[in-house]
């Protein structure tokens, strides 16, 4: 998971503004005003990349920003995304992991009142540097 920072075309039509992405073909989304299709813009990038290293495919390059072209209703701008925040937005759901302590290290701890699963996100958010 990464951030990345795609270039996007914006197309003011008379019910909003409808974005495509260049470098994704099919990558579409739109938004009822400029904001709106900017903010939408981040989120369809955002799934679109998050798809793609799920799935273990490559990850096009992005093009220059000079290089695009468009036509005179429409704007080009750069979109950025974090695929790991998109993640932690939309994948809250708890997932049970089987561990083996040494018995002590369990007697000591719950005599603690530790919470092995806090303790446990914890270190790994440290261990990855993400929080």
């Amino acid at each position: 998971m990464a951030k990345y920072v795609y270039p996007a075309i914006i197309e003011r039509a008379e019910d909003g503004c409808n974005v495509s992405f260049p470098d994704m073909p099919g990558c579409y989304t739109c938004g009822e005003d400029l904001a709106d299709a900017v903010s939408m813009a981040e989120d369809a990038l955002a799934l679109w990349l998050y798809d793609f290293e799920e799935k273990g495919e490559a990850i096009k390059p992005a093009s220059e920003i000079k290089d695009i072209s468009c036509a005179e209703n429409e704007i080009v701008t750069l979109i950025c995304c974090d695929t790991l925040e998109y993640q932690k937005m939309y994948n809250k759901a708890a997932v049970r992991k089987t561990l083996s302590i040494p018995g002590w290290l369990n007697y000591v701890a719950e005599k603690a009142n530790v919470n092995f699963s806090q303790v446990l996100q914890e270190a790994l958010k440290a261990k990855l540097g993400v929080n």
